[in-house]
């Protein structure tokens, strides 16, 4: 299973509107800016984000993007299939008999129970905690 930068970068944004949840819309340009991303790039990404309810937009001067629900109410997998489309390890497995097939579909359950029990709001905790524990949580 690969994560394109469709992928993490759309995470990377709704976490970031996560951090800002509650106070107010947030713009793209500082999500870039902040996250050494491409502006142009994640406007690609919000059409997606917020035709599927999980953001808001607000428009105007101080406007910008916020999160529709709280961040403990949006999972990892629900971004990740939105944006990357059905979560597999394998393409047409076919090769290897059904003991490699069961593997591979034991591992992408595994992956994909991760991805659903793992809330915007556990990544924003994770990432706050970088600085108090020097461990870093990876996607």
């Amino acid at each position: 299973m690969r994560i394109s930068t469709k992928g993490r970068y759309g995470l990377t944004v709704i976490v970031e509107l996560g951090k800002n949840f509650g106070e107010g819309p947030l713009a793209l340009r500082k999500i870039a800016d902040e996250n050494g991303l491409s502006e142009a790039y994640l406007e690609q990404l919000i059409p997606a984000l917020r035709n599927s309810g999980i953001v808001t937009s607000v428009r105007g001067a101080y406007g910008g993007y916020k999160l529709s629900r709280p961040p403990a109410e949006i999972t990892a997998g629900e971004v990740i299939r939105l944006l990357e489309g059905p979560i597999q390890v394998v393409d047409g497995i076919t090769e290897g008999g059904i003991p490699q097939q069961e593997l591979w579909n034991r591992i992408g359950n595994a992956i994909r129970n991760v991805l659903d029990t793992t809330t915007i709001d556990d990544l924003i905790r994770s990432d706050e905690s970088l600085t108090s524990d020097g461990y870093m949580f990876y996607i």
